[in-house]
């Protein structure tokens, strides 16, 4: 009866592949003009001049750090949370995140403060009025008090989250940038003048690095010690490949040794380590489309395999 009625709808069948193929085509070909392209997008923003790419850097005048809102500076004071943003730690955390100042402690603890009770509120009505679970009343308040320590932690989560984004992008424009810098030095410019100079061409690349070295070119210029300055840069962006250029850099300020060696073998370093970064990934690739063929493209293999005999032992049946 199943051989009967695929044959019936043989032609139903064949209709709607041709259907989903043709679709399937269309798709493919129109694909690249749906889907925005980064890579064009950064080849037009380069050749549409160096303008575009100094308006793009935030050190074109950018506020490096914003005041807090009312109402959380109202919560921060009120619940005397100046010894916690005295701590060491979140400042650090908040500054690798890209959040500089005195404003985005004092919003982030009063956020980490008032998250947990807003939850802790939203999970008791929708535990007890709304869900109306048969369990016992410890179950129930401790499933609403799992999420509202699971609130608690949101703010550190996305600060986490935050700070993984920009070490990634400041990681894919660092190499670049440290041969930007070992074209400059070689030059005959200074430390602070070749910085100034890269942090203006990585703004159409990586706007996050460009400000973190125009940061670092304005502490230059300011701090009494110019350790410092580069210690603050190793700081924020808290990569490895980071804090050796910065080793560098500080033991030539102290000894005055010649800075272009150490910057060619650095460069040429992290240039070896984005390429095994690279093959890494395309190593891993693999392993990761066994599934989706597995379950997208076997089923329809064999759908366009098996379908043409089973209709001819169908017919001749």
């Amino acid at each position: 009866m199943f051989v009967t009625s695929l044959a019936a709808n043989a032609d139903l069948i064949v209709a709607s592949m041709a259907a989903a193929s043709v679709f399937g085509a269309i798709l493919a070909v129109c694909w690249p003009y749906l889907t925005p392209d980064a890579l064009r997008d950064r080849v037009r923003r380069i050749t549409a001049g160096r303008g575009e790419a100094r308006a793009q850097t935030p050190a074109g005048g950018a506020r490096l750090t914003t005041r807090p809102k009312q109402v959380f500076k109202e919560i921060f004071d009120w619940m005397n949370l100046a010894d916690q943003a005295e701590d060491g730690e979140v400042v650090r955390k908040l500054r690798m995140a890209g959040y500089r100042g005195e404003g985005p402690v004092i919003t982030f603890l009063a956020i980490r403060l008032l998250t947990a009770p807003a939850i802790f509120a939203v999970a008791a009505v929708y535990v007890f009025a709304i869900l109306q679970l048969d369990y016992p009343f410890f179950v129930k308040f401790a499933m609403i008090t799992a999420a509202a320590l699971f609130g608690y932690f949101v703010p550190a989560l996305y600060i986490h989250n935050k700070i993984a984004k920009r070490q990634k992008e400041i990681r894919r424009g660092w190499p670049d940038a440290l041969d930007l810098i070992l074209i400059c030095v070689e030059a005959g410019m200074g430390i602070e003048r070749a910085f100034q100079k890269v942090s203006q061409e990585m703004g159409a690349q990586s706007a996050i690095l460009a400000d973190e070295l125009s940061l670092t070119t304005a502490e230059l210029s300011y701090l009494p010690e110019r350790r410092k300055a580069y210690e603050n840069l190793a700081l924020r962006t808290g990569l490895d490949s980071v804090k050796g250029v910065v080793t560098s850099l500080v033991q030539a300020e102290k000894f005055g040794t010649a800075l272009g060696p150490a910057l060619r073998v650095l460069a040429a370093e992290n240039r070896s380590i984005r390429m095994n970064e690279a093959e890494k990934k395309a190593a891993t690739l693999p392993p990761k489309l066994t599934v989706p063929m597995i379950v997208f493209f076997l089923p329809v293999l064999f759908a366009v395999i098996i379908t043409p005999a089973v209709i001819q032992i169908s017919s001749t049946l």
